[in-house]
């Protein structure tokens, strides 16, 4: 247990902190108040607590989230064993504790849109931030991974291997989440009016992209791909005036099935302007491709993997 919690440094324990924060407060007082459901288990959890409320019942989102996710807790330490949930339990014990600390403070929620436009980034940033330090806050995330993991041991065993366990295995992780959130969605569009739901959809979108936004923070380039006759000169010109690596690949045109050099090179959107220049001057006859980089790790860029 002691060299199980050793991995989780000091850094990663204030980033689930964070993140987990971030998602509480906009699960407590920008998408429960207004009824919006945006998958997952805290979604159930504002259903729950509306069907409670419709009953004359009082039932907290810390008692839902706690009661939805232990099932899935223990489903998924038997998959993938406790250091495998370990950081995801830390981030759930945190929201429940904060569900139940956290003061009620009146917000107006009478501005759907804005009311899923902030909780749509601020569920983003915290599902981000865990993401980023391998952790999730428990919910359809964990259960999603449990089930294709469980699908994959069942595979191994020959004797253990069935219908559904093969149609699990050809289901990716991205889409088993989308079901089931989906289905949350699709329960929380028959308690609450339809007009909520839509606006829902909306938050799900920004938070989908303010999540990526985070996980991908890397530093984003451009990539160069040029082909010509004057390689030498063109690759000699780019290292020498920008300091930037050029890549030489062999590659073959089929149309004349003639050897030829294709030259790579990652760059910054300041350091293509002058790329061109430089192939402008030596080859105007020059092929040449640019394609955008979502992250690079290495020298010139991101030095310092995380």
């Amino acid at each position: 247990m002691k060299k199980i919690v050793r991995k989780i440094h000091a850094k990663d324990v204030l980033m689930i902190l964070l993140g987990t924060t971030l998602l509480t407060i906009a699960l407590e007082y920008v998408l429960d108040p207004s009824g919006l459901v945006t998958g997952g288990v805290s979604g159930l959890s504002i259903v729950i607590k509306s069907l409670g409320a419709k009953a004359g019942v009082d039932i907290p989102l810390w008692v839902s989230n706690v009661l939805l996710n232990v099932p899935i807790f223990i489903f998924a330490w038997k998959t993938d064993g406790l250091a495998g949930i370990l950081r995801t339990f830390l981030s759930w014990v945190i929201m429940s504790v904060e569900l139940v600390v956290l003061p009620e403070i009146p917000i107006p929620h009478d501005n759907l849109f804005l009311v899923s436009l902030y909780g749509g980034v601020l569920f983003g940033a915290g599902t981000g931030i865990l993401l980023s330090v391998h952790a999730t806050s428990g919910g359809t995330d964990m259960l999603a991974n449990a089930i294709i993991h469980h699908a994959a041991k069942r595979q191994l065993d020959r004797s253990k291997t069935n219908r559904t366990t093969k149609m699990f295995r050809q289901i990716s992780y991205g889409t088993l989440i989308a079901v089931l959130d989906g289905i949350v969605v699709v329960v929380g569009a028959l308690v609450f009016p339809l007009e909520h739901t839509l606006y829902a959809l909306i938050s799900i979108y920004i938070m989908g992209k303010i999540t990526d936004l985070i996980v991908d923070r890397g530093k984003q380039a451009k990539m160069v791909m040029i082909i010509s006759d004057k390689y030498e000169e063109i690759a000699k010109a780019v290292m020498t005036e920008l300091d930037r690596g050029v890549t030489s690949l062999h590659a073959t045109g089929m149309y004349l099935n003639t050897d030829r050099k294709v030259l790579l090179c990652i760059c910054s959107r300041r350091e293509l302007v002058e790329i061109k220049d430089i192939v402008k001057e030596h080859d105007r006859r020059a092929f040449f491709t640019i394609g955008s980089v979502n992250e690079v790790l290495g020298e010139g860029f991101v030095e310092t993997w995380s």
